[in-house]
């Protein structure tokens, strides 16, 4: 098995956690994580692809290991998490990768794709929304109105979207088998989106998401502009954003491949050979087909 190094880098002042593993001369896949998740959602995941690519997997600043300064002292927004992130890979000469987007690493990764079009060689969406087909109404709607109004009623219920019940229905709702869940993963983000002034940065980011949803035009005029090849693998259970959310891609890229699967939201913790082994081969066509 290949190893997964765990380092740090300083961009802009702050320091970035990221994972890294295999050889940087093959391919480069970028792993963009979640919420409330960190790079940690990966661990399974990175060396079942190390062999074949060079994979990079950060932790946005305010999340995981990374650097999560005060909200007075930075303004939590997706463009300036998308900042760090494209900081990184510069600082790794990465110039050309595929990129791998899940939950919140999918406006990080379109605003990868809108700044430099040319650098994306492969998508993979795993619950990783672009269109408005993927929302899930009774999910989203105290987040839509929370960043209109900033009122009460909704922070408090985005406040318990922290807590451990709600973020263990994140990783289980929709699993078969819940028992594939280790208890590790909701209980290590519980920890860390907790943390003194961390419920802050997350609501600071619950009310900039709505700039995400404004992107989407530009993100399918992309899309049908650069073509690039998609594959969207999902949770079908999942009710945070709905497997409508994956057949919506095809109506910008026809050829994308579309792939339900049985599980929920984290479709890594219950699926995770079957999430390598689609996208070993999704990638191994596109790198060398």
């Amino acid at each position: 098995m290949i190893r997964t190094h765990h380092r740090e880098a300083e961009i802009n002042g702050r320091t970035v956690f990221y994972r890294e593993a295999g050889d940087p001369s093959r391919p480069a896949l970028v792993l963009l994580h979640g919420a409330p998740a960190s790079s940690f959602m990966f661990r399974d995941l990175i060396p079942l692809l190390a062999d074949r690519f060079h994979v990079v997997a950060p932790d946005y600043l305010g999340f995981g290991l990374s650097d999560a300064p005060p909200v007075d002292e930075f303004e939590y927004t997706f463009d300036h998490l998308t900042d760090s992130v494209e900081g990184l890979l510069a600082q790794l000469g990465i110039a050309r990768f595929a990129v791998y987007v899940q939950d919140y690493g999918a406006p990080v990764g379109w605003r990868l794709m809108l700044r430099h079009p040319e650098s994306i060689t492969a998508i993979i969406s795993q619950n990783g929304n672009a269109y408005e087909a993927g929302f899930v109404d009774s999910f989203w709607a105290p987040l839509w109105r929370y960043a209109h109004d900033r009122n009460a009623a909704d922070e408090a219920i985005l406040r318990g979207s922290l807590t451990l019940d709600r973020i263990h229905w994140q990783y289980t709702h929709g699993v078969p088998d819940p028992t594939l869940v280790s208890p590790d993963a909701w209980l290590h983000d519980v920890a860390q989106v907790n943390r003194p002034g961390n419920p802050e940065i997350q609501l600071a980011l619950y009310a900039d998401y709505p700039t995400n949803r404004e992107l989407y035009p530009a993100v399918h005029e992309s899309f049908r502009q650069y073509r690039p090849p998609l594959l969207a693998v999902w949770g079908r259970n999942d009710e945070i954003f709905a497997p409508a959310g994956a057949r919506a891609f095809a109506i910008d890229l026809p050829d994308a491949r579309i792939e339900l699967l049985d599980g929920g939201h984290f479709l890594l913790e219950s699926n995770v050979d079957e999430v390598a082994a689609l996208i070993g081969e999704f990638l191994g066509t596109e790198v060398h087909g």
